[in-house]
Order: C-alpha cells, then structure tokens, then sequence
C-alpha cells in the first residue's frame, strides 16, 4: 500500500509541507528542550537539532479525535493539524521528535523497534508502554508541573493532564521502581534495559501482565473516544444514543478496574519481591521511605483502600522484621528506632490527600 493510502487510511489529508522557518525553529527549539532535560543522554545540541531539521513536516486536515500532531514512521514525517497556530506547533511537537530519535529500522527500511515497542511479525509488544513513556518524556522536556487531575473517577497526579494522563502515571510508577535513568535510555535507544530492570526487581511474570494491561487501557481509550464522537452525530439520539452512552460507561468501568489492578501489580510485586531482601534496620528505613513515598504516585477514588491497607500490613510486618535483626547479635545494628509507634497515625496520615511532587 503506498504512503498516500495509509494516510488517506488513516484519515490525514496533505495541505501542504511547514515552511523551512517553522521547521527549524520547532527542530531547534525541541533540540534544546531535549538536551537540558536529558543531560545523563550526553545529546550533542548541534548534530540533534540538524537531525530533527531535516524531518519532513506537514500541514494536514485530521480527523477529531486524532492527536494535533502525528509521527508516520513509514515515511519518518511529522503531520500537524492544520489551524494550529505555530506558537502551539511545540507543545504536540515534541513527542512526535521523540517517536523520530527511537525508531530502529532493519536493513529493509521496516521498522522493527519504536524504544519500547517491538514490532514483530506476527504482533507488535508494548505500544501503550511506549507511548507513556514518550509522552511522560515529552512532558519533562516541556517542563509541565504535577496535577492532580480526576479521570473516569480517578483522581491521581500527572504532568501531563490531557494527553494520555492514566498510561503516563502508571508509567511513572514503574519508573519509580525502577530509577527514570534506565527508562530514558530505553525509551530513547530501544534497549532492554528498563523492562530488564523491572523484571529483575518485581518478576517476568508482573512485568507482562503489567505491559498488557497497558495495551488494554489504551484501546480502552481509543473506544471511548470514538463513542464520544458517535454521540455528536445528528443521527445519535434517542435509544440509540442510550446504547452509545451504555457502552461508553461499561468502557469507564473496564478502564478503572485495569489501572487499578496494574497499579496494585507494581507495588506489591515490587515491595513484596524488596522485603525479603531487608538485612539491616538500615534496610528497613529505606524500605519504608521508599514505601511511603509510593502515595504520592496512586491514584485513588472515594472507594479505593488496597494501598492504604498493604501500607498498614507492611508496617506491621516490618516491626517484626525488626525485632528478629536487634535480637540476632550477628547483624549489626545500624538504627535502633522502632517503627511499630507509626502504625497509629498511618490511616489518618495515608487518608489525606498527598502534596503533589
């Protein structure tokens, strides 16, 4: 099928190309973002900024629902929505520059990796991780501060609020598992790196449940979003418009009960798989700052008690746990302060909504 199909496919009508000054300013600009963000990739400015200049850019007619900008990796170009004025161009700009740096294509000109994303021959693993991870990216390099923003009745922190805000926090949670170094440089350079290192510290097993639920909650996504559209059509109403509303609410709910079961995933795998690595009181210190911290990541609803709960259980557990290493002299005592006087004010102090990042 030739490129003018698959857009035509894909509903994005060519207007014309972005003028040359456009182009460079958004290359440049997107360049320098990148390079301040990033350090630890040791980006050289001048030879990015060459590479992203030399992108082909387009204005095109798309359609609602679509992003302002798309990457089309079949022809490495970057579309933009035309009536976007070139003020805002950047702003959707930047995950698409992102998506150019991670392509990794076979001698054939196919694509066969997008950072995260393995495009195999007979299905493509982790587009939904990837595209968090992008967009989480994007969002740093634009320097967007934490929300708290409320999704098909979540409420949860994000730096990026309208665009993929429920993949971006659930990737950020594994990112705070893992360290964002390694995430970064998979996302950047398609290496095994991230999804290696969550592997290692929460199990295989969690990683592809995890990677999976993902690719649920974005299709999820995708559906609603075109129910959406079905409501605004002259021909929606009536019974009909009651059907589209139904599905879309069953597609809510669905939504809600993946981010919830992939956020229980990460922390318990992790915090589980982590306790029976604990030694030292120094251990259990680090243990339960890291484990406190985790709050300021979920999201939650009016409802929702399972971290509450496992942080409680945890706490419990690591009294015991503490009280089995001061009483075995072999094991240096690094910090003789007991934890078990916490557990009283951890329901009021894990009730209250968290200060945001």
């Amino acid at each position: 099928m030739s490129i003018e199909s698959e857009l035509k496919k894909a509903g994005i009508e060519v207007v014309g190309t972005l003028d040359t000054l456009s182009s460079n300013t958004l290359a440049h600009d997107v360049a320098e973002k990148i390079c301040k963000a990033f350090p630890e990739q040791n980006f050289i400015f001048q030879n990015l900024f060459i590479a992203l200049s030399r992108i082909p850019m387009y204005i095109a007619h798309m359609p609602e629902g679509l992003a302002e900008a798309n990457y089309f990796y079949k022809n490495s170009s970057i579309y933009f929505k035309a009536g976007v004025s070139v003020d805002e161009l950047e702003k959707f700009a930047m995950h698409e520059f992102i998506h150019y740096l991670q392509e990794i294509k076979n001698k054939k000109g196919n694509l066969i990796k997008l950072g995260l994303c393995d495009f195999g021959d007979l299905k493509i693993c982790g587009m939904a991780l990837n595209e968090g991870a992008v967009q989480l990216m994007a969002s740093k390099a634009l320097e967007q501060e934490h929300e708290l923003v409320k999704y098909y009745g979540i409420s949860l922190s994000t730096n990026s609020p309208t665009y993929y805000p429920i993949l971006c926090n659930l990737v950020e949670q594994m990112a705070y598992v893992t360290g964002e170094d390694c995430l970064f440089d998979s996302t950047f350079y398609g290496t095994d790196l991230f999804k290696e290192t969550f592997s290692n510290l929460c199990g295989l097993n969690a990683l592809l449940k995890v990677q999976n639920n993902l690719d649920k909650i974005m299709n999820i996504e995708e559906k609603i979003i075109k129910l959406n559209q079905k409501l605004l059509e002259d021909s929606c109403e009536g019974m009909k418009a009651q059907k589209v509303a139904s599905k879309i609410s069953k597609c809510k709910e669905k939504l809600k009960e993946y981010y919830f079961e992939t956020q229980d995933l990460i922390y318990t795998s992790y915090f589980n798989t982590q306790f029976n690595k604990i030694y030292t009181t120094a251990d259990i210190d680090a243990y339960r700052l890291k484990l406190y911290n985790y709050k300021n990541y979920i999201g939650i609803t009016d409802d929702y008690s399972n971290f509450n709960n496992y942080y409680i259980n945890k706490m419990i557990d690591l009294d015991d746990k503490y009280e089995s290493i001061i009483n075995n002299t072999s094991i240096a005592v690094v910090n003789t302060g007991k934890i078990a006087n916490l557990i009283k004010r951890l329901k009021d102090i894990l009730t209250a909504r968290v200060e945001l990042k």
